[in-house]
């Protein structure tokens, strides 16, 4: 039986770990950027953002105590005729609350000159824009899929027509809307959508580099945020973070399997699949911002990506290797305080076909430590994610560079699927990829 993928950890080399100084404290504080890792900055080179026609509050039913809310943003394609033919759209992974007037703008940006963006195409071919956006991105998928079933049910009631709906989202909207779609037909509930789109949703699972996941633990124990502010390891111990990353690990010294280490995940998938895993009546489409062909990200299994040295602390991170036993994926130290972790039976995601996430760049931002451009940006969801081929979530029995074939397609869950030329940026708004969905989405 093949060994479950797992990391292990060694927490000295030196026989004894104590806690660092003020005074080293205080140097490793002034070596790093006060900021939540991972999480996607606002953007500034969106342009001017179209103001909603209106706006709704949108409150789901509570989760584990939880009171999920959020905010849909209603754009209308012509706004004496009200709400005929809506296009539902979800925000995606981040820290904190959705900005649904940077989500218009960002995937309306032009993805060539004299051409307008998806969303303008979308209202001018007479398609309403409905952006649902949530209060707590990093929260439970459960909950959030609460806050987008309240956005269906209103879009329904304040729907002119029957036109039927087209249901989706970016990253974990398009998981949170699968989930969604899924729950209300498990329920009976008629949620009168003809389609549901995903736009590079890692439907089987994303990914984080171990080692980064564990210097955003291991430097925040050291240095702990300011009054009021999240801590920089908060998005990634978050539920979202928990439940879509393929593998994840709760602190800096965990050793141990690292696809099961959440219980949320493990909770996660089987709520999937008490509700059908997918939503069965919309035609499902997706969409992946990596390639299909096996062609990845020039990226070394097991070269370093950088190392950073200071004068109390260090940190190396290397690409994560290809499966093997006991592999050196890097380490980290402060005082004497020391990592030095190793993976056994994980695959090289980093440079696999993909969606892409600046990751090692964050983090090498935020330690102020040198990094070559072309190490920067490591697999986000692997293309056999996106495409939501048909494998086992957990076991990840695929290969990550598969050639992606009409018969690994027809085997999966998605109806069709449109893939980028490249592996370009996760969520990026590619002119091929949105031509395909609107072909798709006009008929």
């Amino acid at each position: 039986m093949a060994q479950e993928p797992r990391i292990d950890v060694a927490l000295t080399l030196l026989g004894r770990e104590t806690e660092p100084t003020e005074a080293e404290r205080a140097e490793l504080a002034a070596s790093l950027k006060p900021e939540v890792w991972f999480a996607t900055p606002k953007r500034i080179d969106v342009g001017e953002p179209r103001p909603a026609d209106f706006t709704w509050d949108l409150v789901g039913d509570p989760y584990k105590g939880e009171i999920p809310t959020g905010q849909a943003a209603v754009y209308l394609a012509n706004p004496k005729l009200g709400l005929r033919r809506p296009f539902l759209f979800a925000d995606g992974f981040n820290y904190g609350p959705s900005e649904l007037p940077d989500l218009f703008a960002y995937f309306n940006t032009p993805y060539q000159p004299g051409t307008p963006g998806f969303f303008d195409q979308l209202l001018a071919r007479g398609i309403d824009v409905v952006l649902i956006g949530f209060e707590k991105r990093h929260t439970h998928i459960q909950a959030n899929a609460g806050v987008a079933i309240s956005a269906i049910t209103r879009v329904i009631a304040e729907r002119v027509g029957d036109a039927p709906l087209t249901v989706g989202g970016v990253s974990m909207g398009g998981i949170v809307t699968r989930y969604a779609l899924a729950k209300l037909e498990h329920e009976g509930v008629d949620h009168q959508t003809a389609t549901y789109l995903s736009y590079d949703s890692p439907h089987n699972g994303a990914w984080i580099p171990l080692v980064l996941q564990q210097m955003a633990y291991f430097f925040e124990d050291f240095t702990p945020a300011a009054p009021g502010q999240p801590k920089q390891a908060e998005l990634i111990r978050s539920e979202a973070a928990q439940q879509l990353l393929w593998a994840w690990v709760e602190n800096s010294k965990y050793s141990g399997p690292v696809a099961t280490s959440s219980p949320l995940r493990k909770e996660f998938l089987a709520d999937l699949a008490r509700v059908g895993n997918f939503p069965q009546r919309p035609l499902r489409l997706g969409v992946s911002n990596g390639r299909r062909d096996g062609i990845g990200l020039p990226l070394p299994p097991g070269e370093v990506a950088f190392d950073w040295q200071a004068l109390i602390a260090s940190a190396t991170a290397r690409f994560q290797p290809e499966r093997g036993e006991a592999q050196k994926i890097g380490g980290m130290h402060l005082g004497l305080a020391v990592r030095r972790s190793t993976t056994t039976e994980v695959p090289a995601l980093d440079g696999a076909p993909g969606g892409t996430l600046d990751s090692f760049g964050k983090v090498a931002d935020a330690l102020k430590a040198k990094i070559s451009d072309e190490y920067r940006s490591g697999t986000f969801v692997p293309s056999v994610s996106a495409a939501a081929l048909d494998f086992d979530p957990v076991r990840w029995n695929v290969e990550t560079t598969l050639s992606i074939t009409d018969a690994d397609l027809a085997a999966g869950h998605l109806d069709e699927v449109a893939f980028d030329a490249d592996n370009t940026e996760h969520s990026h708004v590619s002119g091929a990829l949105i031509e395909w969905i609107l072909e798709r989405v006009s008929r």
